[in-house]
């Protein structure tokens, strides 16, 4: 019996420059998130609110690099099955890619 991942076409994974991006992406949606958690909540308060505006810039921080891990993700994902789906159809590989 042949080994079905001798016939099969590699998988294709993103480049490096675009998994490299998207981690730029989720440390400057971090970064911004502290801040404009920290900013908010430092301008609501009157005096003596530092401790809790750190917290809050921490939560806003880890929210939006989350949010945007997660996106990043399913981007690279997409742009891999479109990678994998574009050497089928060069390869010829039959069951690859949309139906009639």
């Amino acid at each position: 019996m042949p080994d079905p991942s001798a016939t099969s076409a590699p998988a294709a994974v993103p480049s490096r420059t675009a998994r490299a991006l998207a981690l730029v992406a989720i440390v400057a949606a971090g970064a911004c998130g502290g801040l404009i958690g920290f900013a908010v909540t430092d301008l609501g308060c009157e005096e003596g609110c530092a401790a809790r505006a750190g917290v809050v810039g921490l939560a806003g921080a880890v929210a939006a690099a989350v949010g945007v891990a997660v996106v990043a993700v399913l981007a690279l994902r997409a742009m891999a099955e479109w990678q994998a789906v574009r050497t089928a159809r060069r390869v010829g590989e039959p069951g690859r890619g949309p139906g009639p």
